[in-house]
């Protein structure tokens, strides 16, 4: 039991807010991105700096609250917030220092994408990110990191150079290469488990313009689509980057009015090279078969990283399933375009983001992220605002998963999981599951950090 006389002691370590229920700040504090969601933490200590993440962790670990970490951004299962915890929220550590003469980027914990993007291309500068802007830089790195870049520069976790971290036992560490090269192994892949990252360090690339876009397809040609999509892909030059969507046209006004609503195969490029030579890379694709729409050409990184912003506000009721795949057979085209033309809303959509090309020249072992040898990684979001539809796209986004699930490498990027169980959380970290156990072992014996994908500790480090 904690007395108020405890939580004002607490309260007045911290420079941030500590917001209880009751308070007119608590309901908006405690809303997360995926309106699905709707947990009622003890306490949400508004973290401003590292004192107030160090202060909240003792806090949490005197007091005996479930503790859960959430950063700037969104996560599938809403796993930054539980039922009477203690919520350590890094929102309030929002800054971004960009040293453009040895190209890196320092962020804070509390940042979204969008916050690194505006910082960076002022200097010409990118870091692989995801697709939305709004997607937290925190949760985004730690569970590997996917997006429009993957084929060209990797993954995100591959060009994080450094972290400072808070761990369970309230202690301030950095981890790299050379300072606690276990803990920084495990950060690059393994999720929240190990402590409170408070900023990251990552390498920076000269990416400005790039060549990107959507191409839509008539659902009549979407098995012809994929099919050649999987041939193209895995044989193109790293600078192509196209994932494969099955979508509902959005009603925006950059489309053209008879396409709005219109459920179609798509493939959204980027190609960070000079419009010639994307041309030319790109002229195979356009060869093949003449798309509803050809939306492709020159766009500011920040843009395309921004592009579907509108389009999924904070709130929607969400449901995702996911997995990994080394192939995509006939029979599994066959199932993606049957699943793929019933989806149940406009916001509903599937995605299959390649994680070949420069992704897959990091060994297995080399960070927590296991599945180097997958080709894709395959998100089943049913997405609404309206909470009456949320047993319609749930049904839909598990249909989809269960008849896709047989055709699988067996696990899937954590990011895109909700909360499937330990069996789940094993089979996405493979051989690298023992591993990580030790590391927590080592740095969270008590599986203090359980609010998450979770690791449990190995039962001897």
């Amino acid at each position: 039991m904690i007395t108020q006389e405890d939580i004002a002691q607490f309260r007045a370590q911290l420079r941030g807010e500590l917001i209880e229920p009751g308070s007119a700040a608590y309901d908006n504090a405690r809303k997360v991105y995926n309106g699905m969601i709707d947990k009622k933490p003890r306490l949400i200590a508004k973290c401003v700096d590292v004192a107030d993440v160090i202060a909240a962790v003792t806090f949490g670990r005197t007091s005996g609250l479930k503790v859960s970490v959430r950063g700037g951004g969104h996560n599938a299962g809403g796993l930054g917030i539980a039922d009477d915890a203690l919520t350590i929220d890094l929102s309030g550590i929002k800054y971004v220092h960009v040293d453009p003469t040895a190209n890196t980027v320092r962020v804070g914990g509390g940042c979204v994408w969008g916050d690194v993007d505006h910082a960076t291309h002022a200097f010409g500068l990118a870091v692989p990110t995801g697709i939305i802007s709004s997607t937290g830089v925190g949760g985004l790195t730690l569970g590997g990191g996917l997006g429009h870049l993957t084929r060209k520069l990797g993954l995100t976790i591959d060009n994080l150079l450094s972290a400072d971290v808070v761990l369970a036992d309230g202690r301030f560490v950095v981890a790299d290469a050379k300072e606690n090269s276990d803990l920084f192994w495990a950060l690059r892949g393994g999720g929240g488990n190990f402590g409170v990252v408070t900023s990251f360090l990552f390498k920076a690339h000269p990416v400005d313009t790039v060549i990107a876009g959507p191409m839509f397809y008539d659902l009549a040609d979407a098995a012809d689509v994929l099919k050649f999509y999987r041939e193209f892909i895995v044989k193109a030059p790293d600078s192509v980057g196209g994932w494969f969507a099955f979508l509902a046209v959005p009603p925006a006004p950059f489309f053209p009015a008879e396409l709005h609503g219109k459920k179609v195969a798509a493939i959204i490029w980027c190609l960070p090279v000079p419009l010639d030579e994307a041309n030319k890379l790109l002229e195979p694709v356009r060869q093949f078969r003449k798309p509803l729409l050809d939306g492709v050409g020159p766009v500011p990184l920040p843009a395309l990283n921004s592009l579907f912003d509108p389009l999924f506000p904070s709130g929607m009721q969400w449901y995702w399933k996911a997995d990994f795949f080394k192939e995509l057979s006939d029979a599994a085209v066959a199932e993606h375009v049957k699943w793929g033309s019933q989806l149940p809303t406009g916001a509903s959509t599937m995605h299959l983001y390649p994680v070949n090309g420069a992704a897959h020249r990091v060994g297995p072992n080399e960070t927590a992220w296991s599945y180097r040898d997958a080709v894709w990684s395959q998100v089943i979001v049913g997405v609404d605002p309206d909470p009456a539809n949320k047993e319609k796209i749930t049904n839909w986004a598990r249909g989809y998963y269960d008849a896709l699930h047989p055709y699988g490498a067996g696990g899937a990027y954590v990011n895109f999981m909700m909360e499937e169980g330990e069996d789940r959380v094993r089979a996405s970290y493979r051989d690298n599951y023992d591993r990580l156990a030790k590391v927590k072992a080592k740095y969270d014996p008590e599986n203090f950090f359980r609010v998450n994908q979770n690791i449990k500790p190995a039962a001897s480090a």
